[in-house]
């Protein structure tokens, strides 16, 4: 990477190597996005590169990590139907109990489509990911389909929060699928499992940001090391 490695940079690597340390030669590797999914990327590459690692192929959850894995020589493939061995990502907040939202970097259906293809999922990122309650320090990131969107941006707004459309510039940000994204602001606590089960009913919604029980553990980094949440 060219950009210098501000101490936050560094923590996000710190957590991307514990996790890399249970990655195996020959796995099936599910890739995910964000600031911190990319130090992953970066250290797999440079992993395989030294020959500390052999065979690991990657499956990206979004055209920017496809382009980053391509450009370090790690070989993509597409999820194939027994999924990936085992699927790292980063996450916006986390809960003690692994509970996460994910999703502000927009690819939030396909890293939940690898993961919840993959045999083990793990969540990496820095302390300051981690919050009481969901929707404490983020905005709930929903993926809509055009088609009908002002009628799913009405419905959303029944959810107790303050939706908003999220931009790209001054114009609409557009996923990797083609689909829009609205961000819901909570300035309370709400029953997570009772949102997504309606948040999954409802009409024109692709898919939402809760990632609610399903890492096994997560790493995040402090300025002193890197603690592991297990579940």
């Amino acid at each position: 990477m060219s950009e210098a490695i501000t101490g936050a940079e560094a923590m996000k690597r710190a957590a991307a190597l514990r996790a890399l340390a249970l990655v195996d030669s020959g796995m099936l590797l599910g890739l995910g996005t964000g600031s911190t999914a990319r130090w992953l990327v970066e250290e797999l590459g440079r992993a395989l590169a030294r020959g500390e690692l052999t065979d690991v192929r990657g499956v990206a959850t979004s055209r920017q990590t496809e382009t980053q894995a391509a450009g370090l020589g790690i070989p993509l493939v597409d999820l194939p139907p027994e999924g990936v061995d085992l699927a790292i990502d980063g996450m916006d907040e986390l809960t003690v109990g692994l509970d996460a939202v994910k999703g502000l970097g927009g690819a939030l259906t396909r890293e939940k489509i690898v993961a919840t293809a993959a045999k083990r999922f793990v969540l990496i990122g820095d302390a300051t990911k981690l919050v009481a309650h969901l929707g404490e320090k983020a905005p709930l990131p929903v993926e809509v389909v055009r088609f009908g969107r002002l009628r799913t941006e009405r419905l959303l707004t029944e959810f107790g929060g303050e939706v908003r459309q999220r931009l790209a510039g001054t114009e609409p940000f557009v996923t990797d699928n083609g689909n829009l994204v609205y961000d819901i602001h909570f300035q309370a606590p709400f029953d997570a499992r009772s949102l997504a089960a309606r948040l999954a009913d409802t009409p024109g919604v692709v898919e939402h940001g809760l990632f609610l029980g399903m890492a096994e553990r997560a790493f995040v980094a402090t300025a002193t090391g890197v603690d592991e949440v297990a579940g």
